[in-house]
């Protein structure tokens, strides 16, 4: 038994272990005393280090079913102890050879377990087990097991070929026997618990990849029947054709597992209707989970038929899941009220599934079927309803209707492609409905528009990020607009001009802008952008800029100017900087269509392209000096327009040439009207102007160019640097204590660390790091920020609540070094004298904890952002456990020597940090207001706790159970729990993909627990 963990064992204790075992076994077999046998197993497989007991038992046990347990010990015991195994504890608990007798022997147990022959709770801990045993070889899900990769490739081979099918029928067969109860109502909590986790390993089996099946299936036919030949890459979703040959057909498809799956779920779902939680349940959640996998059934395990048989698949589970997403506007209403919106999401997904198989057309036609409209209507219906959901509440993150626009709009773009590529035409139908949707899609927008045009916020961290996304979403409408433009381009041009006909100097303008224009006129587009450019340009008349162009307005028009640019004063032709025109005029007319090349040439016809990069130039210092403080806006500006006019160099040419352009370059240099620009913008209006040198012919000229543009904010530099008082000056205390300049020196670090961190090698981040914990600490020492709430009652004001801006930026500070991963870059670094992050964030935290009051929170504009507070103190939490995790794996102690004082049950107690946060943290899930939308932080600071504390976490958890006097609160309650760490397949790592796994177990808990628990 050598190179197993734990200490030495004792002969005597490994036989009694192997007896009490083999006693429980016989007992449950024989249906005598259950519980206490169940709890003699159970103590097994919770043990720590199990590892030379269950050796022991497999070796020398001649009981089958003792054997089995012991197997599943040790896969327990290493799921929750991987972490600090050794190598070679690691390759001693895998290799392990058992004859074919003794596999024969094993795997009937596992059988006899799985179709519940001993009992429910066997039978869910054997299917457990299945299910880890399948995610743990299946190469999408499979860890870092310090083998051999050829031993890794033998297993999946062996599972797929020898095993897998057989697990599904197990499994199937445990839901078969199990049905009946559930759907009369009379299962108990291990029955339902049995059933979800046959689902869960059914799905489990279908997320494999196969790649020794057996394939007959003619791919032509598959189509012409309107079938891809291979999965589809999607931009946000994962999507891979489940493909286990024609070995499986029998199981899958001939014996009519989907129908039975389908009538099972419909049917348990009419059951269960008058209990609002059913919905999010394991039962429900796992099998509709299922059902969207087996949409992604295709080749060769359906018959060779012209794909019908596959087609009524389709059919079939379109038919039973358009009960969830149908109709939409009551299914939405529905959930605007509180109802759960998980099959709505899965039903969207099933579309998405089924879009990614089809062709456009073949998508249409499934629903047609069983309505009198094609698939594609109820997708424009699901769309819409989406849309306002995501607008009415687009402050919030990761809420239902942004998590369905995204899937929906994923299916737009895979249908959609299929039309840009000729490979499927829309129906009438179809683009009538895309029409319909483009149509609702814009004015929905402007509705919100109208709604939040005046809205006042200094939400501005992370907008590069949001405009980037919106850039991505008016993509994916211009899409669905392009599908149907016979419609959707004369409506935006009418929607428009009724909108600019409300100002009074409009319609004149607007009629003499097309008076003189004969052919190109008669093009939309043109029109559209002729009219909006028009438009536009009254912004700089201040008197009309005052009374019509609003903060979101002004956004608009600079992300049209920047789309406009580079899509239409760009021509395909161009040559050495120049518009080529003439080439544009001699290209054959029967060879090109007269619309590009209208397209092509209009916005530089009578010199109108200099005309509008001048006024491109002019807009923009209209925006950078008169809207301060919009930073939304200056961001669209400077890392938009103006980046987009300096990309083409023969834009560029021009714009270097204007004097509007040399105005924008002395403000820049000389002026102060641009030092309200934050520094990320300061820093990208600076490479713009930059760039634009490339573009200066004359080496000299543009070598002058830059010296002018850098040369005065150099001067500034070397002029203060060189000051023989600096020193003095810098320490005076209204240049040191003025809340202003420590607002900048705080806001400079935070955008430093920001957008720098993770460019720099392990010795400068440590000097980086080390300068962070110096400028906590002074902060600290002098107690900035700590102002007596009581001493001044106009600190009440809005604008007095600015003097807290400080504490935002600390919270931003402690995010930002979390962000960047450099826990993990400088806990693995060599470099003699580096500085402990978790040492700065601990300061940064004891900072920040007692300026966070239920006072302060009154103030108008913290009030605002609690939760924005609360989610960073979560940050800075994880951080602190990863970190204390990590070092802990390492061998290292980690943060164990700093204690804190807490309140337990018996009085106070001094505890580890992480302890200390455990507690609180259940406190808050618990007991306290906590607001779902912070599920994902609280759940990223959550497991790092428990794989520190997981002793800790089991005591308190069993302490929560013993108080619940409510036997059923009690039962559910510890549903949740177990399923909280035993579902999903998580490990004990903090890789991002076991986080997000605990991110979603995590929030199903919390759903389940809503309806007793105080969560909202």
């Amino acid at each position: 038994m050598q190179g197993f963990p734990g200490g030495a064992p004792d002969p005597q204790q490994l036989q009694a272990t192997m007896l009490a075992i083999e006693q429980a076994c016989s007992l449950i077999q024989m249906h005598m005393s259950p519980a206490d046998a169940e709890k003699v197993i159970s103590s097994l497989h919770s043990s720590p280090m199990p590892y030379h007991a269950c050796r022991f038992i497999l070796e020398t046990s001649l009981m089958a079913n003792a054997r089995f347990q012991a197997a599943g010990a040790i896969g327990d015991a290493a799921i929750r102890e991987w972490g600090i195994l050794s190598d070679d504890n690691k390759k001693s608990l895998i290799v392990v050879e058992f004859s074919d007798q003794e596999k024969a022997a094993i795997f009937f147990e596992i059988e006899q377990s799985i179709r519940g022959i001993h009992g429910p709770s066997r039978q869910f801990a054997t299917i457990n087990f299945l299910e880890a045993l399948v995610s743990e070889f299946s190469p999408a899900t499979a860890s870092a097991m310090c083998l051999p990769k050829e031993f890794h490739e033998q297993c999946q081979w062996s599972l797929e070929v020898k095993f897998l099918k057989d697990f599904y029928c197990w499994a199937q067969a445990a839901v078969f026997n199990t049905a009946d109860t559930i759907l009369n109502g009379n299962a108990g909590v291990a029955e339902e618990k049995a059933c979800s986790a046959a689902f869960r390993l059914m799905f489990q089996i279908l997320s494999w990849s196969f790649k020794h099946n057996v394939e007959h299936a003619n791919p032509e036919a598959k189509i012409n029947s309107g079938f891809r030949s291979d999965a589809i890459n999607l931009k946000k979703f994962e999507r891979s054709l489940v493909k286990p040959g024609s070995l499986w057909s029998d199981v899958l498809i001939s014996s009519g597992h989907t129908t039975w799956v389908l009538n099972f779920y419909t049917n348990a779902r009419q059951k269960f209707s008058y209990d609002t939680l059913w919905v999010d349940s394991p039962i429900a959640t796992s099998c509709r989970q299922l059902i969207v996998q087996l949409c992604s059934l295709a080749g060769s395990v359906f018959p060779n038929d012209n794909a019908d048989a596959q087609i009524k698949h389709l059919v079939h589970i379109l038919s039973a899941a358009i009960l969830w997403i149908e109709p939409p506007d009551v299914i939405a209403t529905s959930i605007r009220s509180g109802a759960s919106e998980s099959e709505f999401l899965d039903g969207c997904h099933i579309l998405l599934s089924m879009a990614s198989l089809t062709t456009c057309s073949l998508f249409d036609n499934l629903l047609k079927s069983m309505r009198h409209y094609g698939t594609i209507n109820l997708l424009s219906a699901l769309t819409s309803e989406a849309v306002k959901s995501f607008l009415d509440n687009q402050n919030e993150e990761e809420t239902w209707g942004s998590e369905a626009l995204d899937i929906l709009l994923e299916t737009w773009s895979v249908i959609l492609g299929d039309i840009d590529t000729d490979k499927s035409p829309m129906s009438v139908d179809g683009a009538m409905a895309a029409s319909s949707l483009f149509k609702i899609i814009v004015e929905s927008h402007l509705k919100a528009a109208a709604e939040s045009a005046f809205e006042d916020t200094d939400d501005a961290e992370y907008f590069h990020v949001s405009v980037s996304k919106r850039d991505e979403q008016l993509a994916l409408y211009a899409q669905i607009a392009r599908s149907a433009a016979d419609t959707t381009i004369p409506f935006l041009a009418q929607l428009f001009s009724e909108r600019f006909a409300r100002l009074s100097q409009i319609p004149e303008a607007l009629q003499a802008g097309f008076s003189n224009v004969v052919e190109v006129a008669q093009h939309p587009v043109v029109a559209l952008s002729w009219s909006i450019i028009n438009f536009s340009r009254q912004c700089l008349d201040p008197g009309i800029r005052a009374r019509y162009f609003s903060p979101r307005l002004m956004e608009a028009v600079i992300w049209f100017l920047a789309r406009w640019v580079a899509t239409y004063l760009v021509p395909l032709d161009v040559s050495r900087g120049q518009v080529n025109r003439a080439e544009l005029n001699s290209v054959d007319k029967h060879a090109v269509q007269h619309s590009r090349k209208v397209l092509n040439s209009f916005a530089w016809e009578n010199n109108q392209g200099e005309l509008v990069l001048d006024f491109v130039v002019l807009i923009s210092m209209v925006a950078l000096t008169t809207y301060q403080g919009e930073t939304e806006l200056q961001t669209l500006t400077c890392q938009k327009l103006l980046a987009t006019v300096v990309r083409r160099k023969h834009t560029c040419t021009y714009i270097v040439q204007l004097d509007s352009w040399r105005d924008l370059t002395r403000a820049f240099a000389s002026g102060r009207s641009l030092f309200s620009l934050s520094g990320r913008l300061q820093r990208s209006l600076a490479e713009t102007l930059a760039c634009a040198a490339s573009c200066i012919k004359d080496p000299e000229a543009s070598v002058q160019y830059l010296r002018d543009l850098m040369g005065p904010v150099a001067g500034c530099l070397v002029e203060n640097a060189s000051r023989s008082d600096l020193k003095s000056v810098a320490q005076q205390a209204d240049v040191v204590y003025m809340s202003a300049v420590i607002y900048m020196i705080l806001k400079f670090v935070v955008d430093f660390v920001d957008g720098q961190a993770v460019f720099l090698d392990a010795k400068e981040t440590s000097v980086l790091v080390s300068f962070c914990l110096k400028l906590l600490q002074i902060y600290s020492s002098h107690n900035i920020g700590k102002v007596m709430l009581s001493l001044s009652s106009s600190l009440r004001s809005e604008s007095q609540a600015e003097k807290y801006k400080d504490l935002r930026a600390l919270l931003r500070l402690l995010t930002n070094i979390c962000s960047k991963d450099l826990v993990g870059f400088l806990s693995d670094s060599s470099i003699e004298g580096s500085q402990d992050i978790a040492e700065v964030i601990y300061v940064g935290v004891d900072i920040v904890t007692p300026l966070i009051s239920l006072d302060l929170l009154k103030y108008p504009k913290l009030s605002r952002d609690d939760s924005d507070i609360v989610e960073r103190c979560l940050t800075a939490i994880n951080a602190l456990a990863s970190y204390h995790f990590k070092e802990r794996v390492g061998g290292r102690c980690g943060l164990s020597s700093q204690l804190m004082e807490s309140e337990g049950s018996n009085g106070k107690l001094q505890e580890s940090i992480s302890s200390h946060f455990l507690r609180l943290l259940l406190q808050l899930l618990l007991f306290e207001d906590f607001r779902m939308e912070l599920a994902g932080s609280a759940a990223d600071a959550l497991l790092p706790l428990i794989l520190c504390e997981h002793e800790l976490y089991q005591r308190l958890v069993q302490e929560l159970l013993e108080k619940q006097q409510n036997p059923t609160v009690k039962s559910r309650l510890g549903m949740a729990f177990h399923n909280l760490t035993s579902s999903n397949n998580l490990s004990n790592s903090l890789d991002r993909p076991n986080r997000q796994r605990f991110r979603k177990s995590l929030r199903t808990f919390l759903g389940d627990v809503s309806g007793f628990m105080q969560i909202k």
